[in-house]
């Protein structure tokens, strides 16, 4: 049961993020422009985060799971459960969404599946790095963006920070994607998360593009998976060294009645 959540909201977050920019790449942007790909990816892990927050906690980034448990907010255990779902989740929204858009894919480009120039759809479904962008800054691009993810993350589940109205957290967390992406997506499309990048990889791989998915823009596919674990370590790190530490501690009868029955926010339950 505790797979079933991670692996909904990779679908959803798949489909309908990623359709979102299968929208406007086949419509040559006469439906959709980064505007919507930026809101849309946004509304689709607050929707997803709704739909399974309540059974799982709504994980969807196996960097998220991984820095949850490194500091405590997330047993263990579940770590290898939720990251195989995530995976698994994101690979059949690709192959969903594939599904969909079949006739507009081939159509697309003369039935031919290309992953670079201008008609080139291998973006639809994975993070590519723009041509002037070298691995050492597309390195760096992941861990920045990621860690900014997780540093604000942590603070909205942080029932000791000023925290957000219960029920309102998925779409803060839309909020705080839609700033990211808008800032910082250019170079690499701001992936943030392993399982979104590496599982629609490897599934266009095996749907006509070739593994020549994995060798494009000289070999980036690794860096969308080791960047956001590493970005996460360290936002997680420098929110519990820089804010966390700092919180004060309340008189305990005082805890004991204001805190009472309240349901730790760290996992999203």
């Amino acid at each position: 049961m505790v797979s079933v959540g991670p692996g909904v909201t990779g679908v959803k977050t798949e489909v309908l993020g990623c359709g979102s920019v299968a929208q406007a790449i086949l419509s040559r942007g006469l439906f959709g422009s980064i505007v919507t790909i930026n809101v849309g990816f946004a509304m689709a892990v607050v929707m997803a985060i709704y739909v399974t927050g309540g059974v799982s906690g709504g994980h969807i980034n196996p960097a998220v799971s991984f820095a949850m448990c490194l500091f405590g907010r997330m047993k263990w255990f579940k770590l290898p459960f939720y990251v195989g779902a995530q995976f698994l989740g994101a690979f059949a929204g690709a192959a969903t969404l594939f599904g969909i858009y079949y006739d507009g894919l081939m159509s697309f480009a003369g039935g031919k599946l290309l992953i670079v120039g201008e008609n080139a759809t291998a973006q639809i479904f994975a993070t590519y790095p723009a041509p002037y962008l070298s691995l050492a800054n597309a390195f760096a691009d992941q861990v920045v963006s990621t860690m900014f993810l997780l540093i604000v993350v942590f603070a909205i589940f942080d029932s000791k920070n000023l925290g957000v109205p219960k029920g309102l957290e998925p779409v803060v967390v839309g909020l705080l994607i839609i700033v990211i992406s808008s800032s910082l997506g250019l170079n690499s499309g701001c992936a943030m998360n392993p399982a979104r990048d590496l599982s629609p990889r490897l599934f266009t791989a095996l749907a006509g593009w070739g593994f020549e998915v994995f060798t494009a823009g000289n070999n980036f596919w690794w860096i969308p998976v080791v960047g956001p674990l590493v970005g996460a370590v360290i936002g997680g790190l420098v929110y519990v060294l820089v804010i966390e530490i700092h919180h004060s501690d309340p008189d305990p009868d005082f805890e004991a009645e204001e805190f009472e029955d309240k349901p730790d926010k760290y996992e999203l339950s």
